[in-house]
C-alpha cells in the first residue's frame, strides 16, 4: 500500500515538472542554410510562454559567432494567444559573412523567470562568389570594373552655391578697398559745409579770371566774348530768376527793361550787340572796345547787385572734400585688405577642392 502511494506521488511530481517545462518553448530557424559571400540570411527566434511570465532575449553586439556578422536586429514582435493566456515573442536577426566556411551557430539562450531555455543549434554554409568563365577562353580574366560616378543632383551643390553667394560681398569689398588704396582716397568721403557766394561775387570772380587770361590779346575775340556773355547770363539767371542762358540777347534786354531802368541796361545792350557781331558776323573789335565792354559788364553787375544784409546768414552748400589718408589709416587699411583677401582665397581653395573631389 505504501509503495502504491509513493508511486502516485512520484507520478504527480513528474507530471507537474513536465507541464512546467512544456510551458516555455524556444525555437530558432534560419531562412537559408547556404549563402554566397556578402549575401544575407535571417534567423528567426520564437519564444512561447505564459502571459504572466517575463522573458529576457539574448543580446548580441556585432557578431553571432566569429565570422558571422549581425547586420540588423529587428524589434521583437509580441502576439497574445489563447485569449491572452499565452504569448508568442518573435525576433529576427539579419546576418552575413565575408569568409567562406561552414559555421556552427550555437543554441540561443532565453531566460524566463531566472530559468534558462535554449533553442536548437543551427548551421550556415558560406560559399565564395562564382566567377563566370568563358569556356572557349578559360585563360582570359576580366579586371575589376571602374567606380561608377554618382548622377548630378542639385541638392549636393546647395552648400557650394550658398558659399559663393556669401563670398560675393567680400569680393566686392576687396575690390573696393584695393581701388581706394591705389587712388589714395579715404574709405568714407568726408563732406564739409561751406557758405555759398552771392551771384554778383561769383560773376566778378569769373570776370577776373577772363581779365587775367587776356584772351582778346591772343586774337581769340570770339572765345573772349562767349565767356564774358556767359558770365553775365549766369549772373542774370541767379539774380533775377529767369533763364537767360536759353534766351537771345534782345530777349534778355527786353526782360531786364521790365525790371530795371534804361540807364543801367544801356551799356549792357552795347556789350551784347558787339558780342553778337563777333560771334555771328566775324566782327573784329578794337582793343579799347574790348576793355570798354569788360568795364560795362562790371558796372552792370555793381548797379544791379542785390544789397547785402549784414545780419543775414550765408546760405550753406555741401562740398565733397577728398583728403589723403594718414599713415595709421593706411596701415589699418592694408591689414584689413590682407585679412579679407586671405579669407577669400582660403574659401575659394576649399570650394575648388570640393569641386575637384566631386568630378575626380
Amino acid at each position: 500500500m505504501k509503495k502504491t502511494v509513493l508511486l502516485l506521488i512520484l507520478c504527480v511530481i513528474c507530471s507537474l515538472q513536465q507541464g512546467r517545462a512544456q510551458s516555455v518553448t524556444v525555437d530558432a530557424t534560419i531562412d537559408s542554410l547556404q549563402i554566397l559571400i556578402g549575401e544575407q540570411a535571417k534567423i528567426t527566434l520564437q519564444v512561447s510562454l505564459d502571459a504572466d511570465k517575463r522573458a529576457i532575449l539574448p543580446l548580441y553586439t556585432d557578431t553571432l559567432v566569429r565570422g558571422v556578422e549581425i547586420v540588423e536586429v529587428a524589434k521583437p514582435d509580441t502576439q497574445l494567444l489563447n485569449g491572452g493566456k499565452r504569448m508568442l515573442i518573435t525576433e529576427e536577426y539579419t546576418v552575413t559573412s565575408f569568409d567562406s566556411a561552414l559555421y556552427y551557430l550555437p543554441p540561443m539562450e532565453v531566460t524566463v523567470d531566472n530559468q534558462a531555455y535554449r533553442s536548437k543549434a543551427l548551421a550556415l554554409k558560406v560559399y565564395s562568389v562564382n566567377v563566370p568563365i568563358d569556356p572557349e577562353n578559360p585563360e582570359q580574366f576580366f579586371g575589376p570594373k571602374s567606380v561608377m560616378k554618382a548622377p548630378f543632383v542639385w541638392k549636393d551643390w546647395y552648400g557650394t552655391i550658398a558659399c559663393l553667394i556669401l563670398l560675393a560681398p567680400f569680393a566686392f569689398l576687396l575690390v573696393y578697398l584695393v581701388k581706394r588704396i591705389f587712388d589714395n582716397k579715404p574709405i568714407i568721403r568726408k563732406v564739409k559745409v561751406e557758405p555759398t557766394l552771392p551771384p554778383h561775387l561769383q560773376a566778378m570772380q569769373e570776370i577776373e579770371r577772363i581779365k587775367s587770361e587776356k584772351i582778346w590779346q591772343k586774337g581769340e575775340s570770339k572765345v573772349y566774348y562767349t565767356e564774358l556773355t556767359d558770365a553775365i547770363r549766369t549772373y542774370i539767371n541767379k539774380r533775377f530768376g529767369f533763364n537767360a542762358l536759353e534766351m537771345t540777347s534782345s530777349e534778355i534786354i527786353e526782360k531786364l527793361l521790365e525790371i530795371k531802368d534804361k540807364e543801367a541796361i544801356a551799356d549792357l545792350r552795347e556789350l551784347f550787340v558787339t558780342a553778337d557781331l563777333v560771334k555771328f558776323a566775324k566782327h573784329t573789335p578794337l582793343l579799347n572796345e574790348n576793355d570798354a565792354n569788360l568795364v560795362s559788364a562790371i558796372d552792370f553787375i555793381n548797379e544791379t547787385k542785390e544789397k547785402e544784409d549784414e545780419n543775414a546768414k550765408p546760405q550753406p552748400t555741401e562740398i565733397t572734400i577728398v583728403e589723403k589718408r594718414s599713415l595709421r589709416t593706411k596701415i589699418l587699411l592694408g591689414i584689413g585688405v590682407c585679412a579679407v583677401a586671405a579669407a577669400l582665397i582660403a574659401s575659394l581653395i576649399y570650394i575648388g577642392l570640393e569641386l575637384y573631389n566631386y568630378f575626380a
